[in-house]
């Protein structure tokens, strides 16, 4: 397992106070940034987190924008900076597949749950900037994917990760993968290197048992359109679910603090002052776009696997399954890829009332897991819990990359074949079987 640390230059001479304090402010905004989202980490939030005056922050930084340009470039350079360096090593030395693709898994991981609050802010904070700002940082996160493509391609090429599967998308899920944890994972209760290992040998072996790898895996082409039903409503029915609809886009394409009732109402074509008749407040809506998303999802994704509810294609079930979930992401219902995108963003409260669903939702992939397993489809050695959520977080993480319309280049897939590569991943494994 590589050293997680990064090593620094020799100092030739101790810091100055300016450069101590304007650490200080930067370590201060990333948790900021990493617990509670750009918006709401404003300037005076950050002079109180770092211990000093309110107006003594402007010293250091303009603006909050200088800000967080510095601890997007921190979060990620410094990752960047040790997995190169990692991986020049392991090539030159033709070290084997297993450990390297586990020692990268773990340099992320480490960094992103335990290393460095400057990393975790980056990856949460990233989907939900302006344009202007991503654009900014893109060129190191494109060097950061090009280390990762690099591997994959290498092992690739000698016969040793299968080659069914495009290294772009497959990159960008892996690394998706490992990004979510950070909206789950308690690196205080468990140890990341356990996660680490977990999350490698799921992405090279896959869950099922050996006896069963490799067999065919259903498509069930029966993809739910979005339907609103709005022909059926009446006119005041009609016009409050053009506003949630507007909502659902508003918040899953600008993040919930830009979602004002005024962006709302410019989305819907309406006055803002109409949308108060039918909502008290933006809270109103949020609530009800997020009970939305996640009963379309619970919903859909049971009524997918009712068919073979009482089959023994275990493996059928959890491939529909999957097929299920990410058809509500990108499909079936705008409001389920809104609830994903901003649940991260959301404060305690807000996401605590909408808990049992989820929970639910979870229970229900359970007993599918459970089931399988029972069956001797998934391995013994794999705890169904942990799976789960490693599982439905990398399904969840493809609404921050993938884009359906750029199928036609030859780097990316449609929808069906994404479903289809992610299928054969998270049963089959990345490896070739000897």
């Amino acid at each position: 397992m590589p050293e997680m640390s990064i090593t620094p230059a020799p100092a030739m001479k101790s810091p100055k106070k300016s450069d101590r304090t304007r650490a200080q402010i930067l370590s201060a905004a990333a948790r900021l940034f990493r617990d509670e989202g750009h918006s709401a980490a404003t300037m005076r939030r950050i002079s109180q987190a770092a211990g000093m005056e309110a107006g003594s922050i402007y010293y250091h930084f303009a603006a909050k924008e200088e800000i967080l340009d510095a601890v997007l470039e921190i979060g990620l350079r410094d990752l960047f900076t040790k997995v190169e360096s990692y991986w020049k090593s392991a090539k030159a030395r033709q070290d084997g597949v297993r450990t390297v693709f586990s020692d990268m898994v773990d340099l992320h991981l480490g960094f992103l749950l335990t290393h460095s609050d400057f990393t975790s802010a980056n990856i949460r904070t990233y989907p939900v900037l302006p344009e202007e700002m991503r654009s900014r940082h893109r060129p190191l996160r494109k060097a950061y994917a090009a280390l990762w493509d690099d591997m994959l391609s290498w092992y690739q090429e000698r016969g040793l990760l299968r080659t069914d599967m495009r290294v772009a998308p497959l990159r960008q899920f892996i690394i998706g993968a490992l990004n979510w944890t950070v909206e789950w994972y308690d690196a205080a209760r468990y140890p990341v290197e356990e996660l680490s290992q977990r999350v490698a040998k799921l992405l090279l072996e896959g869950m099922s048992e050996e006896s069963v790898r490799g067999h065919p895996l259903p498509s069930t082409g029966k993809l739910a359109e979005q339907d609103s039903g709005d022909a059926a409503k009446g006119k005041a029915a009609r016009s409050r679910a053009q506003v949630l609809s507007a909502a659902a886009r508003t918040i899953r394409d600008r993040g919930y603090k830009a979602a004002t009732m005024r962006a709302i109402a410019q989305e819907a074509g309406s006055e803002a002052g109409s949308i108060y008749y039918h909502f008290r407040s933006k809270e109103d809506i949020l609530d009800e776009v997020l009970d939305l998303g996640l009963r379309d999802l619970l919903n859909g994704v049971r009524d997918a696997v009712a068919d073979t509810a009482a089959s023994k294609d275990h493996r059928g079930r959890i491939a529909t399954a999957m097929e299920a979930h990410l058809n509500y992401l990108f499909q079936a219902s705008e409001f389920t890829s809104a609830n994903i995108r901003i649940y991260g963003q959301l404060p305690k409260e807000v996401r605590a009332r909408h808990w049992p669903v989820r929970h639910e939702y979870a229970r229900l992939w359970d007993g599918i897991l459970k089931a399988a397993q029972n069956g001797g489809d998934i391995r013994s050695d794999i705890k169904v819990v942990p799976l789960r959520q490693v599982m439905l977080g990398a399904l969840n993480w493809t609404v921050e990359w993938f884009d359906p319309a750029k199928s036609t280049n030859p780097d990316h897939y449609d929808l069906a074949e994404l479903t289809g590569m992610l299928q054969k991943l998270l049963l089959d494994g990345l490896l070739v079987k000897r």
